[in-house]
């Protein structure tokens, strides 16, 4: 593995809030990286999680300690993290990169990269494909069916808390959200076509997204106001999946139910994925883990690393900024 990977893991074994020195310990006692003959390895630690932070890298986060010192923790691992440590101040900071413009890559070769984006937030995401509905080849198709759909269920610490929530509503141990996704919007005119887009095909959703690789900068007032009126997020996706930002938030609504039921009669795949996500939320305790294994087989693919996503931007011609 590279040196980040060996960063990344040793923050996933550790579990919890540490420093740059017992990341470097923990990467020699498990021999995940060679330095070789390098002279300051913790240096080399030090700088590279700061990195992270600097570069809005949204897999890590550090807090800053008593003494000036950082402690470092993976974002996946926070609710494992006691709140009260993490109540002070968490820092992410994030670094705007120039993109080079690249049209040699298909719209759908981003979707690897949002569910990538999502999975780190703990969001199982699908691809629905609207040419496979009936009427797909309807031109129309692109106003109901969103491109991706994404569940994130409630995740409390103790049963007879998930039993209570359960009892009362059990709407509420669950959410759904819609994506939109486009290569890039540098007009105003393109952007509205896409917001309204997003609007119309995430009717149905609690939190509906327009998302796209690159957005001119001059479109970020328009953006605003779009938002504040009809409530559909913008996130920004970035090559480095980790690096993707979420320009304005989705505004909650309740599901439309009428919708739901209207795409999974003309959507196979949209069916399935509302059915995956009941199975989990009915699994009995004993099956919850397996029921879970199979929501996450069906969803979309994603990086397991950087060199993964590396390769695959190179082999799509995906620009990765630099």
């Amino acid at each position: 593995m590279t040196i980040k990977e060996a960063i990344l893991k040793s923050l996933d074994d550790i579990n919890g809030l540490t420093n740059y020195m017992e990341v470097h310990d923990h990467i020699i006692k498990n021999g995940y990286y060679d330095f070789g003959p390098a002279k300051t390895p913790p240096a080399t630690i030090s700088a590279l999680l700061g990195d992270f932070i600097r570069n809005g890298d949204s897999r890590v986060k550090r807090i800053k300690q008593e003494g000036g010192s950082y402690a470092y923790y993976l974002t996946k691992n926070e609710q494992d993290i006691g709140i009260e440590i993490l109540s002070g101040s968490t820092e992410t900071t994030s670094v705007k990169l120039p993109k080079v413009k690249a049209k040699s890559y298909n719209e759908r070769d981003l979707h690897r990269l949002l569910s990538s984006y999502l999975k780190n937030t703990k969001i199982y995401s699908k691809t629905i494909f609207h040419e496979h509905s009936k009427n797909g080849k309807d031109s129309n198709q692109i106003w109901t069916h969103p491109d991706m759909v994404g569940v994130k269920f409630l995740n409390l610490q103790t049963k007879v808390s998930q039993n209570f929530l359960k009892s009362i509503n059990r709407v509420d141990t669950f959410k759904l959200s819609s994506y939109e996704l486009k290569k890039e919007i540098n007009s105003d005119t393109e952007l509205k076509k896409a917001y309204f887009q997003a609007v119309s095909n995430s009717s149905w959703a609690n939190y509906g997204y327009l998302v796209a690789f690159e957005f001119s900068d001059s479109l970020s007032d328009e953006m605003e106001r779009l938002n504040q009126s009809f409530g559909i997020g913008i996130i920004e996706l970035n090559a480095n999946p980790y690096q993707s930002k979420i320009l304005f938030p989705a505004i909650y609504k309740d599901l439309d139910f009428k919708t739901i039921d209207k795409l999974c009669k003309i959507n196979k795949e949209f069916e399935q994925f509302i059915e995956q996500t009941d199975r989990l939320m009915t699994a009995q305790e004993r099956y919850y883990k397996s029921t879970e294994k199979e929501l996450d087989e069906f969803c979309d693919g994603y990086f397991e690393n950087d060199s993964e996503i590396e390769k695959y931007c190179k082999d799509k011609n995906i620009p990765n900024g630099e």
